[in-house]
């Protein structure tokens, strides 16, 4: 059975992020600072806290903020003594360093969500039977190496972790003799929605095309559902996507204040 190390993570990080407005001009959403560091490691460190460490950056959108991002790693989070005669840079261990082993795909500017992963996991999906799927803006406390158990333990091709949110609405509730209760952005236990990390075997391929329109969520995943190879790993902790500014803010007074859920 593959452990979480085995398993390449192929993260979706090349979309234009506009509902951030300005904040994603310059860079693509996933490189937006959360307290010292890019959303994007954030989410890889909600796998790394479960053992796995392979990671296939599907990047788009200014692409090249990620790969300065990576390929300046360790001159970002070390000290470091250059010789300038001897044209040598030599970095010294200073803090804590993942052992992370990082591809940075560039998967097209225009492309959607159904192409950039196809067109990654045909280079960098190699003989691997199992790859995880993400997004560069889900952060969670789930327990993905619980999920990545569940997904071995079935037989079906993909496994999604559904999640339980409260909802945007205060909700009415509407007693005797017109008489009102109100419960403020309740959760119900049958409002279950895509929380975006996922498990798929290798069959999964014959659904994606390479098509720079092919969007993962309006045709291959609906068709996996429709074919009854999807199931849901359900998870009631927490669970966010930083698709605003309010939800970026948000998640940056949880992890400046010490309380981010997420927090290896």
């Amino acid at each position: 059975m593959p452990e979480p190390a085995d398993i390449p993570v192929f993260v979706l990080c090349g979309g234009l992020g506009t509902r951030l407005g300005d904040a994603t001009a310059q860079r693509p959403k996933p490189m937006l600072e959360i307290g010292d560091r890019p959303m994007l490691t954030h989410v890889m460190g909600c796998y790394d806290r479960h053992g796995f460490r392979r990671f296939v950056l599907c990047a788009g959108h200014k692409a090249e903020a990620i790969s300065a991002y990576f390929l300046n790693f360790a001159a970002i989070h070390s000290d470091f003594t250059v010789d300038l005669r001897a044209r040598t840079v030599s970095y010294h261990q200073t803090g804590y360093t993942p052992d992370w082993d990082v591809t940075v795909a560039h998967t097209g500017a225009r492309a959607m969500t159904g192409c950039r992963l196809a067109r990654a996991t045909a280079r960098y999906l190699g003989h691997a039977e199992h790859f995880a799927v993400t997004y560069g803006d889900g952060l969670t406390d789930a327990d993905l190496g619980a999920e990545l158990a569940f997904h071995l333990g079935h037989d079906r091709i993909g496994t999604v972790l559904g999640v339980n949110t409260p909802s945007q609405f205060g909700r009415l509730e509407l007693h005797e003799e017109g008489r009102a209760g109100f419960a403020e952005k309740p959760v119900s236990a049958a409002d279950w929605i895509s929380g975006g990390f996922f498990l798929f075997r290798r069959r999964f391929l014959d659904y994606l095309v390479a098509d720079e329109g092919s969007v993962l969520e309006r045709g291959p995943l609906p068709r996996l559902a429709a074919d009854s190879e999807l199931m849901v790993f359900p998870w009631q902790g927490y669970w966010s996507c930083v698709d605003t500014v309010p939800d970026h803010q948000r998640a940056v007074q949880l992890w400046e204040t010490g309380a981010a859920p997420w927090r290896c």
